[in-house]
């Protein structure tokens, strides 16, 4: 029997419903998902509601990203590496990536971000790079949880304005040169409400988890519709154009 997609944001008792094999391969904890995404439609936000199959499709594209176009993460445009050898030698992102995993800034395991509490979420941005707009991607998902903007807004000031062994760490981990300066006005713009809703990155997945979600919503909405779909050449997980690049 064909089996409907799960939509997101039911009521807890659609939580119950079967989970397929795929969303458990894809999204690894699709209950944990589910229950984060319900903080999305209890918000005054109107945000897309994609199916739990069009959720997987946006993960596999940030795989896709991952594999094909790396060059988009963790590298900067126009800041300079910070000035002593461990920045430099944590400018090499082989090398960065296991001192992420050390310090808890990165779950290569999330690419949603669903998956992480905000106190995860807070962590990512004080330790891993985020170029131009990439910041936006994260304060929109902590937005959603009450109180979260201030408790980032509160650390990464901390990091601004202190001269200690802990801001020096998380400055270098972040390699490039203004980092948490730009961390701490992008998080007090989200607090002002903007979003950067009104850039040319504003309907780029790769930047916007609303442009992410709004991308799902458009995609077939079940396995089946996506391989007829990509069968007739209307289906690709890769953008039609390369963006900025991006630490996220």
């Amino acid at each position: 029997m064909r089996r409907d997609p799960l939509p997101l944001g039911q009521t807890p008792i659609a939580l119950q419903a079967p989970i397929p094999w795929h969303a458990r391969l894809i999204l690894l904890r699709p209950r944990r998902v589910l229950a984060n995404l319900r903080a999305i439609h209890e918000s005054p936000q109107d945000l897309p509601k994609p199916s739990l199959w069009q959720l997987e499709l946006a993960v596999l594209r940030m795989w896709q990203r991952i594999l094909f176009r790396s060059e988009t993460i963790g590298t900067s445009v126009g800041n300079p590496v910070r000035p002593g050898w461990r920045a430099r030698l944590l400018d090499l992102r082989g090398i960065r990536f296991f001192f992420l995993l050390f310090e808890g800034s990165v779950r290569p395991w999330d690419l949603s971000g669903l998956l992480s509490t905000p106190q995860n979420l807070t962590r990512h941005l004080l330790g891993t790079h985020h170029d131009g707009a990439q910041f936006v991607y994260d304060l929109e998902i902590l937005a959603l949880h009450e109180g979260q903007l201030d408790e980032l807004r509160a650390q990464a000031r901390a990091v601004v304005e202190n001269d200690t062994p802990r801001s020096r760490w998380l400055r270098d981990l972040c390699v490039y040169e203004g980092y948490h300066e730009a961390l701490l006005a992008a998080v007090e713009r989200a607090q002002a409400g903007d979003f950067a809703d009104e850039t040319p990155e504003a309907n780029d997945p790769d930047i916007r988890f609303r442009a992410l979600l709004a991308w799902a919503a458009r995609q077939p909405a079940t396995p089946r519709e996506t391989w007829r779909a990509w069968r007739r050449g209307e289906f690709q997980l890769a953008p039609e154009s390369a963006p900025q690049r991006s630490g996220a």
